[in-house]
C-alpha cells in the first residue's frame, strides 16, 4: 500500500525513475526481462509522453534488446540507433491508410510496398528482418514522424491485422479497430517474427498488470487523472455578421 497522502497533488507524487510512472502506478518490480532476437526501436513523439497510460518505456523495460528515442526527426536509422545498420533489414510499423482487411491475405503481419500493395515473398521478407521501428504517438503524431524521417522509406513497411481490439478498451479509444498500444504492437510483431508466443504473452501480461494498477491507483489517487480540457467558446474569433 502506498504511503502517499491521498490529498497530495499530482506534482507531489514521486515518479519511478525507470518507467516514469507515478509510484502508485508502477509495476517495475513485477517485470522479468525478456530476450528478443529482433531488435526494437521506439521513436516517441515529444508530445506523447503519457506517464499514466503510455507503454513505450514499459516496453523497453521489459525487452532486453530495445531502445527508446524521443524526438521528431533523425538523419538516418543508424543515427537513431547510434551504430551502423542496414535499413533494408529493418521494418517500420506504420498503418497510415493501409488496412490488412483490404488485402487478399490471411496473414496478420503483412509486408507492403510503397503503394500499399502486398509484397511478393512475405515469408522471406519477414524472416530476414533484424529489427522493427515502432512510432509511439497518436495517429497524427505517428504521421508526423513518418513524414519527417524520409529514411523510413528505405526500410520495409509492415502493417498489422489483429483479430481483437486493444486491451485499452474505454481507457483510450483508438480511431481504428486495428490500432494497438506500443507494447501490444511489439508483442504482436515479436511473437510472430520470432515464432515465440511466450514473448507476446509476457508483454501482454505486463500491459494487463499496468492497466489493472492504473484502474486501482486512480481510485486512491484521483488527482492523477488528466484534467478535462476546457470547452472552447465557439463564438470567440467569429466575425460579426455583415449588414445588408
Amino acid at each position: 500500500m502506498s504511503d502517499i497522502s491521498p490529498t497530495a497533488s499530482a506534482e507531489d507524487i514521486p515518479e519511478c525513475p525507470d518507467c516514469g510512472k507515478p509510484e502508485p502506478l508502477c509495476i517495475c518490480d513485477s517485470l522479468a526481462p525478456v530476450e528478443n532476437r529482433v531488435e526494437v526501436l521506439i521513436l516517441q513523439h515529444p508530445q506523447e509522453q503519457d506517464r499514466l497510460l503510455g507503454t513505450a518505456r514499459l516496453t523497453t523495460r521489459q525487452l532486453t534488446n530495445a531502445t527508446l528515442k524521443i524526438g521528431l526527426s533523425w538523419p538516418s536509422l543508424s543515427k537513431a540507433l547510434g551504430r551502423d545498420v542496414d535499413p533494408a533489414r529493418w521494418a517500420v510499423l506504420y498503418l497510415g491508410s493501409a488496412k490488412v482487411a483490404d488485402l487478399e491475405t490471411d496473414r496478420d503481419v503483412v509486408a507492403i510496398d510503397r503503394k500499399g500493395a502486398l509484397e511478393y515473398g512475405q515469408n522471406a521478407i519477414l524472416n530476414a528482418l533484424e529489427g522493427i521501428v515502432l512510432l509511439d504517438g497518436t495517429w497524427s503524431q505517428a504521421k508526423a514522424l513518418w513524414w519527417r524521417n524520409a529514411w523510413m522509406l528505405k526500410c520495409q513497411r509492415v502493417i498489422l491485422g489483429p483479430k481483437s481490439l486493444s486491451l485499452y478498451g474505454k481507457l483510450r479509444r483508438e480511431p481504428r479497430s486495428d490500432g494497438l498500444s506500443t507494447i501490444e504492437a511489439a508483442a504482436f510483431l515479436l511473437g510472430r517474427l520470432e515464432k515465440k508466443p511466450e514473448i507476446a504473452d509476457t508483454l501482454l501480461g505486463a500491459f494487463e498488470r499496468m492497466l489493472a494498477k492504473y484502474r486501482e491507483g486512480i481510485k486512491t489517487h484521483p488527482e492523477l487523472l488528466p484534467k478535462p480540457k476546457p470547452k472552447r467558446d465557439w463564438r470567440k474569433g467569429r466575425k460579426p455578421a455583415r449588414r445588408r
